[in-house]
């Protein structure tokens, strides 16, 4: 059943699956509105231009069947009459040109938007699989574009009914107005009623455009292996991601063990915990934290100090403190500056004492470390679990 479940197209694409979907080609489009979009752009277009492309036929029809007396003997003359006529015709119908152009370049932006993709072009040659033809005759799909189509079919029928009835009369009336009353009156009514039809195919627009987004919404649902699958190709393998996790630790361990040997002192705790701390005296800031580690990094932390012969001092508070408390490359925390001021006043005694003699320092045993900084201190413990139920709250 889980497997079931995994195979189903039950999740909604990602955005990954959808920007793979436009590069292919594969947008939502809504043919019918398109074509009522470009339909009603050129009826409205029309009705504004109609009185300009009216009078240049007009006078284009005047030219063509009067002649002048020059013109039988000059025929060049009544061409470049005519052809003057035809570019002032051209001229009355730019508008018009001109509108339908950008409605129909600007009619991708109501759904899907522009989009213009190379592999769209290649040759798909299973598209030429009359099996699946076949099937996609007697898809769900094909169902919904034969339903659609009776539905337009039936309704601009019905509308062009109702706007012819209506218009009857004052077609029947065209034949006792004038000529060019007749003609005015006849575009209009053919205007109207051609915004009207057309107008019509809102409602098929209306049903088709959301229908459109929805069934491209659902084409690409993607199924839970799919997802799965979709999430290790962009993340990356589980296990190479903790391989690679694994050797970032281990390239991080091997620089902290070369940073011991610069360090100036190592506290421990002294079996389970060690801290390499670094100070330039030379700079303004507190002394960092070079390395640290806990049992087995701990005892291979002393180990290279031992041979390296820098001073290890065991403050088992004050590294406790410090393991908890920083990370490496951290400068120590404000309140231990007390403590670890100590601790490097010992080093540097113990330097000197080392190249010149005398008496030697005696380690420090009491160092003042806050009682909250130190994880074996019931307040420490006490502070730390208050904290964990804040969290969880």
């Amino acid at each position: 059943m889980a497997e079931d479940s995994d195979l189903e197209r039950t999740e909604q694409p990602s955005q990954r699956r959808i920007e793979q979907a436009r590069e292919d080609g594969d947008v939502p489009r809504s043919r019918e509105l398109a074509t009522c979009t470009v339909l009603l752009a050129a009826g409205a277009g029309f009705w504004f231009v109609s009185g300009g492309v009216v009078r240049e036929i007009d006078s284009l029809m005047v030219s063509s069947f009067s002649f002048e007396r020059a013109a039988i003997y000059d025929p060049n003359l009544w061409y470049s009459q005519f052809g003057s006529h035809v570019v002032q015709l051209l001229l009355a119908c730019m508008p018009f040109a001109l509108l339908l152009m950008v409605t129909a370049m600007a009619s991708p932006l109501l759904i899907g938007g522009w989009l213009f993709s190379v592999n769209a072009l290649q040759p798909n040659f299973t598209k030429l699989n009359p099996i699946s033809g076949i099937s996609n005759m007697f898809s769900v799909r094909a169902l919904v574009e034969l339903l659609k189509a009776i539905a337009k079919a039936g309704l601009v029928g019905v509308v062009s009914w109702l706007v012819i009835s209506h218009q009857i009369n004052a077609v029947m009336g065209l034949t006792v107005e004038t000529l060019q009353d007749g003609s005015a009156h006849a575009i209009h009514i053919l205007l109207v009623s051609f915004i009207s039809i057309v107008g019509s195919l809102i409602v098929i627009a209306m049903i088709d455009a959301p229908y459109q987004m929805w069934q491209y919404a659902n084409k690409l649902k993607m199924t839970r292996q799919e997802l799965r699958q979709e999430s290790k190709e962009s993340d990356g393998n589980p296990e190479i991601k903790a391989r690679i996790r694994g050797l970032q630790r281990e390239m991080a361990r091997r620089r902290m063990m070369a940073a011991i040997p610069t360090a100036d002192v190592v506290v421990t705790n002294p079996t389970h915990f060690a801290v390499a701390l670094q100070y330039k005296g030379g700079s303004r800031g507190a002394p960092r934290v070079v390395a640290k580690g806990a049992d087995e990094v701990a005892a291979k932390i002393r180990e290279i100090a031992t041979a390296h012969k820098v001073p290890m001092l065991e403050a088992p508070a004050l590294a406790r403190a410090l393991h908890r408390h920083t990370e490496l490359g951290d400068e120590i925390p404000q309140s231990l500056y007390t403590a670890v001021a100590e601790v490097l006043a010992y080093v540097f005694q113990l330097r000197t004492y080392s190249q010149h003699g005398g008496v030697r320092p005696e380690a420090p045993t009491e160092l003042d470390v806050p009682p909250e900084l130190d994880p074996l201190n019931p307040a420490s413990r006490a502070a730390a679990q208050a904290a964990v139920q804040l969290q969880t709250t």
